[in-house]
């Protein structure tokens, strides 16, 4: 899926989340600025995307 308006909402959800994520692992003594959570975002993005289409593939199997 590469929906900009889906990928937009994604990041939202993600930057939502990210004090809390970057509060663990500061607490773990793992330092990390922006530009080195980006591919992580990159990753987070990627799950969240495939967990969407999985969730629509589920409901569209469900409805038939």
């Amino acid at each position: 899926m590469n929906n900009p308006e889906m990928n937009m909402k994604f990041m939202q959800i993600a930057m939502k989340h990210l004090p809390e994520g970057k509060k663990f692992l500061d607490e773990k003594g793992i330092e990390l600025n922006m530009e080195d959570l980006q591919p992580m975002l990159e990753l987070l993005l990627n799950v969240m995307s495939e967990a969407y289409e999985l969730g629509k593939d589920h409901a569209t199997e469900e409805s038939k």
